[in-house]
């Protein structure tokens, strides 16, 4: 029985130590080039990235709304403080991600087999029952609150866009 526990907990610490590594990481994350940070995600296997994923959304979930705000005002300085050719840059880098993200999940979605997809949109349809659920079973003022969230994020999401669309116009101008 001593061998027992002493195997359970080796292997147990065994797990949890890639996780110990991601703890300090989220934090080194933002103290790392863009290129270090692409090869350090590289470098993660899939179980390693979602974990990362999870802390991180974790972490952003236990701001405060004005801790949240200041994130997105210092992202939003480092953005505006950028050259236009960097701006350039870092759209075409984005651009591109993104079409190598959809032409990885198009690749994924073909090479499953017809079980497999049956069994991802089942997924699909028991997290969309999960949040209709959560929706339903919110109060009126828990309700206000999720559609003033919802409306600032859109809000900002426009404010956004309309600042980019008004350089973009300042641009042409000149």
């Amino acid at each position: 029985m001593q061998k027992f526990r002493l195997l359970v907990a080796a292997s147990g610490l065994a797990l949890l130590l890639p996780m110990a590594g991601l703890a300090q990481s989220t934090d080194d994350l933002r103290n790392m080039t863009p290129d270090e940070r692409r090869q350090y995600m590289q470098s993660l296997s899939q179980e390693e990235r979602q974990a990362l994923a999870q802390q991180r959304r974790a972490e952003w979930q236990a701001m405060s709304d004005e801790e949240r705000q200041a994130a997105r005002d210092q992202r939003r300085a480092e953005w505006d403080a950028m050259s236009d050719e960097e701006r350039a840059a870092a759209r075409k880098q984005r651009g591109e991600r993104r079409d190598n993200r959809r032409g990885a999940m198009r690749e994924n979605w073909n090479s499953l087999s017809d079980e497999e997809r049956a069994a991802a949109r089942e997924e699909y349809r028991a997290k969309k029952q999960e949040r209709r659920e959560t929706w339903n079973n919110m109060t009126d003022e828990e309700r206000a609150a999720a559609r003033q969230r919802f409306h600032d994020q859109k809000g900002q999401r426009r404010q956004d866009g309309q600042r980019r669309q008004d350089r973009q116009h300042r641009g042409r101008q000149q």
